[in-house]
């Protein structure tokens, strides 16, 4: 935690992140543990993993999810009720078709997140929408003549949760 009063505000704050999955060349796997790290909030300097500090994640485009090799058709998905015999499993082109390519993705989020009393909490900041419209324009963070990907590029926001350096932090010795 800061030492300094004041700072720790802006760390704890929650920006919403968007990210669209068709334009982006990484494939499910690598997509997914980049959402959880952003869900957990492992890219701020106040991060424990007991404390829920993680930012939202909008994901647009989710039917256009890439994967490599064979995944869409051999890599099968479990699940069971707990009865004798209910065992059932759907391959990933099957649950495209049937669920969308959001499920595929939540499902991948789901799995690289903690498994702790908070990962329903980190995975509820996940919003997963299959065109590219969605209903949370209003809460991505824009940012006028910059090309920033995250709230801790913008150079205001850098200069305040900047360290002090050597020169600032020692006292001016005067002769």
């Amino acid at each position: 935690m800061s030492q300094t009063i004041g700072k720790t505000r802006l760390a704890y704050a929650r920006p919403w992140h968007l990210l669209d999955i068709s334009a982006s060349p990484l494939p499910l796997g690598r997509l997914a543990s980049r959402i959880a790290l952003a869900l957990m909030g492992k890219h701020k300097p106040i991060y424990d993993p007991s404390t829920d500090c993680g930012d939202y994640v909008v994901a647009t485009n989710c039917s256009n999810i890439r994967v490599t090799g064979k995944k869409m058709q051999q890599k099968l998905y479990y699940s069971h009720t707990t009865r004798p015999g209910s065992l059932k499993s759907i391959s990933m082109e099957r649950m495209m078709d049937k669920w969308g390519g959001a499920e595929v993705l939540r499902r991948a989020v789901r799995g690289m997140l903690p498994k702790n009393r908070l990962r329903d909490v980190r995975l509820a900041r996940l919003k997963i929408f299959e065109g590219p419209a969605h209903p949370h324009k209003h809460n991505i963070l824009k940012y006028p003549n910059q090309m920033v990907h995250s709230i801790i590029d913008i150079p205001e926001v850098k200069s305040r949760i900047a360290p002090p350096t050597i020169a600032e932090a020692a006292p001016e010795v005067r002769p």
